[in-house]
C-alpha cells in the first residue's frame, strides 16, 4: 500500500543522535533566581531617581477652603417656644359701700378706703364728725354761709371746720401745693390724711376690730371739737348704711 510506503522513506533518528538543551533545568533555575535578585536589589534605586523626571508636573490638589460667610457663620439660635403664661385668679377686692348716701359721703367712703382705713366702724366714725363739722358741705363757712375758702373771714371753714390759723392756712397752702381748689370736696380729703392732727391717730383708725365708741375717743384728739352733738348717732347710722360688696 501507499500509505505503508511512504513511511517506510521517512528516516528514523537513532536513539544515540539525540541533542542535550545547553542548560539544564537546574541552571535555569539559579539563572532566574539570580535576575531576579538583581532586579528586587537595583529597581527601586533606579525608579527613585528616573521616575520623577518622566512624569509630567501636576498641580498639587487642596481641599478648597470654605466660604467666608460659611466659616464665620453666627451659631443659629434655637427655635422660640410660645409659651403661654396663665395669670393667678386675682383675689376678690372687699369694697364696702353705703346704701342711701349722697355722692359726697360715697367719694369719702371710696377716699379713706384708699388710704387705708378697712373698718367698718372706723370709717363710720369719721363719716359721723364730718357730718357733724359740715353735712359734706366743703364751701360751707361757719354758721352755714357757702362762701368756699376764701370767702370764709372768721370761724370754721370746709368739711372739717378748720378754725385756728395754722389749721386753716394749712389748708390753702396744702391746695396750692397740690395745684387744686381749697373748697372742692377732692382737695380738702386730701388735706385731711396729709393734717399733722390726723397723722396722730391715723394707726389707731387703721388698726381694726374697736368700737365706734373707742373711734370717736381717737377721733376727739383729731378735731379736737368743742361740741359732741350728734357725732355718734351719725356714726351708727352710717355702720347700718355700710355694706360689702367683691369686685
Amino acid at each position: 500500500m501507499l500509505i505503508l510506503h511512504l513511511k517506510s522513506n521517512v528516516p528514523r533518528r537513532m536513539p544515540s543522535e539525540k541533542k542535550e538543551p545547553l542548560l539544564s533545568l537546574f541552571g535555569c533555575r539559579i539563572l532566574f533566581f539570580l535576575m531576579l535578585s538583581f532586579t528586587s536589589a537595583v529597581l527601586p534605586f533606579l525608579l527613585t531617581f528616573s521616575l520623577p523626571s518622566l512624569l509630567p508636573d501636576f498641580p498639587q490638589l487642596t481641599a478648597p477652603e470654605p466660604p467666608i460667610a460659611e466659616a464665620i457663620a453666627e451659631p443659629k439660635a434655637p427655635p422660640e417656644i410660645a409659651i403661654r403664661e396663665i395669670e393667678p385668679p386675682k383675689p376678690k377686692v372687699i369694697r364696702l359701700i353705703c346704701n342711701g348716701c349722697s355722692t359726697a359721703e360715697q367719694q369719702t367712703l371710696a377716699f379713706l378706703q384708699d388710704q387705708g382705713v378697712k373698718d367698718k366702724y372706723a370709717l363710720a366714725t369719721v363719716m359721723g364728725n364730718i357730718k357733724q363739722e359740715s353735712g359734706f358741705v366743703p364751701e360751707i363757712c361757719e354758721g352755714g354761709a357757702r362762701t368756699g375758702y376764701y370767702g370764709c373771714r372768721s370761724g370754721g371753714v370746709g368739711i372739717l371746720q378748720w378754725t385756728d390759723s395754722p389749721r386753716y392756712h394749712g389748708l390753702g397752702n396744702h391746695a396750692r401745693k397740690i395745684g387744686k381748689d381749697p373748697s372742692t370736696l377732692e382737695t380738702q380729703l386730701s388735706y385731711l390724711v396729709a393734717e399733722s392732727d390726723w397723722k396722730m391717730i391715723e394707726h389707731q383708725m387703721k388698726t381694726p376690730g374697736k368700737s365706734i365708741e373707742q373711734y370717736m375717743n381717737y377721733a376727739s384728739r383729731w378735731i379736737r371739737w368743742g361740741h359732741h352733738g350728734a357725732r355718734t348717732h351719725f356714726a351708727y347710722d352710717y355702720a347700718r348704711k355700710i355694706t360689702t360688696t367683691a369686685s
